[in-house]
């Protein structure tokens, strides 16, 4: 047996696989011999079907499958040994098996593959970075105090509506200045916080319980399906409404904030904290904290967003295509394909530069660093609810059953391949620190 390699050109090549009858003669007899032992045929006992008879009905099926076990298992060693860096598998060539399989001999089949692409990444040591980070100001922390206090508060009654109440009330249909008989009449919750019609939030200020007035659910809902929502009936029915409402104020709730009190700091920070001042500084260090892993996404999406753009790769684009097509779990055609492919090109380019950052910086991820990894979002996740790590036995087998679910483990991976792409990231460009506001942060992070 031999195998052959042509280059087409930089991204394309062709091997061919030349087989001699010696290299599978053996193969197929003791495949047929075997055929021969278990074959159930009318008219003869299992084992003394006659030879010739076996040959006929499956020697050209054995046949076939034996030179492509014996193909396969040739062009896998051959990549191998040759150190070829391809993308996909070997796709057969049409028309391209040389060989009579009524009278077998010698056969040749041939198979196109697509290389790789060979690139290099466009950053080094001297490359500057924008590296956001929040200014914790005064501001910041006094609101993060208020969120605190009103999470653990308590709902109070009031009288009259004010900036941060939940309005509780109905809405009904008018006819004229009436309430028309009949019509809708649905009870719901105005929350005054999240409001953003300025008139409405004039409109309500103020208002009392048992107080009636003309109210659109359009100016205190988020769309559509919010208002339709708020009115007890579906989207469709409210698209083709065409009417006005009168609302009654029922309830009106208050959160009342909880006192900065040492009962409160016990709730949150246990023995850690007993004055305002030792609040502040614990929930500054938290944002802080909070803010960097935040920071971190932002720069590893720059400079993810700058190696897509900057990394320059060509690719086997024909070859890509059939060999999309031809690996496809259910039938795609060319017209979805195209469609896609844009995507996915962009997408095998992320990976083949995330597998040369890991490969040429010799890092990895162990089973090891992954359990400990899950453990730390464990505890994260118990944190996050103002409650403590379990016990080292429950919070192993707590790691040990996540990564036991398929869908959990490979976002756990992705996660710890972020972790250890933003460290080498750090590492090999040069960070630019840009300090700013709690709102311009955002505004950056969601565009």
């Amino acid at each position: 047996m031999k195998i052959t390699r042509q280059e087409i050109d930089a991204q394309n090549g062709v091997l061919k696989v030349e087989i001699d009858a010696a290299d599978y003669q053996g193969k197929v007899k003791a495949a047929l011999d075997k055929y021969r032992k278990t074959a159930k045929i009318p008219g003869f006992r299992p084992g003394h079907v006659p030879a010739g008879l076996i040959q006929k009905q499956f020697g050209k099926s054995v046949l076939a499958e034996e030179l492509n076990k014996i193909t396969n298992d040739a062009l896998y060693r051959f990549i191998i040994d040759e150190k070829l860096d391809i993308l996909g598998n070997p796709l057969p060539i049409e028309n391209g098996v040389e060989g009579n399989f009524d009278q077998p001999e010698n056969f040749t089949f041939s198979y196109e593959i697509g290389y790789s692409p060979s690139f290099e990444l466009p950053i080094t040591a001297k490359t500057k970075v924008d590296y956001a980070t929040v200014k914790i100001d005064k501001e910041l922390i006094t609101k993060q105090v208020e969120d605190l206090r009103r999470r653990y508060g308590k709902l109070i009654s009031s009288d009259t509506v004010s900036a941060k109440d939940m309005v509780m009330g109905k809405f009904e249909e008018l006819d004229g200045n009436a309430v028309k008989a009949e019509g809708i009449s649905h009870s719901t919750t105005i929350s005054m916080e999240f409001l953003e019609n300025k008139a409405a939030i004039k409109l309500l200020t103020g208002k009392k319980i048992n107080e009636s007035f003309e109210l659109d659910p359009k100016d205190v809902s988020k769309g559509p399906e919010d208002a339709a929502a708020m009115l007890g009936i579906s989207p469709e029915a409210y698209a083709d409404l065409n009417t006005k409402f009168q609302f009654t104020v029922n309830d009106i709730k208050r959160m009342e904030l909880a006192e900065l009190n040492e009962e409160f700091f016990q709730k949150l920070f246990a023995d850690e904290v007993k004055t305002e001042a030792e609040m502040n500084k614990r929930i500054e260090a938290d944002l802080a904290r909070m803010f960097e892993e935040d920071s971190d996404r932002l720069f590893t999406r720059k400079v993810y967003d700058m190696l897509l753009e900057k990394t320059s790769m060509t690719f086997p684009e024909a070859f890509l295509k059939r060999w999309i097509k031809a690996s496809a779990e259910k039938p795609i055609t060319e017209e979805e394909i195209e469609k896609e492919f844009a995507a996915y090109l962009l997408s095998l380019k992320w990976q083949l530069i995330q597998t040369k950052i890991f490969k040429d910086n010799n890092i990895q991820l162990t089973n090891e660093e992954v359990l400990d990894f899950t453990k730390n979002l464990v505890i994260g996740n118990y944190a996050q609810y103002g409650l403590p790590a379990p016990e080292e036995a429950e919070l192993l087998e707590t790691a040990q059953r996540l990564l036991q679910n398929k869908e959990q483990a490979n976002g756990i991976y992705d996660r710890l391949a972020e972790r250890k792409l933003t460290d080498y990231f750090k590492s090999a460009v040069s960070m630019t620190k840009k300090e700013m506001k709690y709102d311009d942060f955002v505004a950056q992070a969601q565009a």
